[in-house]
């Protein structure tokens, strides 16, 4: 048989209406925290993007550039021994074929993306202690 042991409140003076009170108050200041938290956290990802992108556009005009080169080299090395306009589709078959895996590959990479992690979790913990506030 068990025991049942009697439950003393915490704060027993307080009324209903001060507890209400309290339990909002600190609802709300968990909330202002939360979205205080995803914007200084979205801040420092979009400039980190930002900054990302730049070196990115300033490398793939580069990238651009040699590529541009290097099949052009490429086609009239494979022109000395076949039809000119068959080495340069080629050439561009071989692009296409190279294209077609970097899309996957990148695909995959932002099914991957994971947008405000730590606000996510905090959030889950937030509504698990006011679910338990209220058991």
């Amino acid at each position: 048989m068990s025991e049942t042991l009697p439950t003393e409140p915490k704060r027993p003076d307080a009324t209903l209406g001060e507890l209400f009170k309290e339990m909002t108050s600190e609802l709300s200041g968990i909330f202002r925290q939360e979205v205080e938290l995803a914007k200084v956290e979205a801040r420092d990802e979009a400039q980190r993007g930002a900054k990302a992108a730049a070196a990115m556009a300033v490398a793939g005009v580069g990238a651009l550039l040699a590529v541009l080169f290097f099949s052009l080299a490429l086609a009239l090395v494979i022109a000395q021994g076949l039809n000119t306009a068959l080495s340069f589709l080629i050439v561009g078959v071989l692009w296409a074929i190279v294209a077609a895996v970097l899309i996957s590959i990148g695909r995959k990479k932002l099914r991957q993306v994971r947008p405000l992690p730590e606000t996510t979790g905090s959030i889950k913990e937030d509504m698990q202690w006011a679910k338990d506030l209220r058991s």
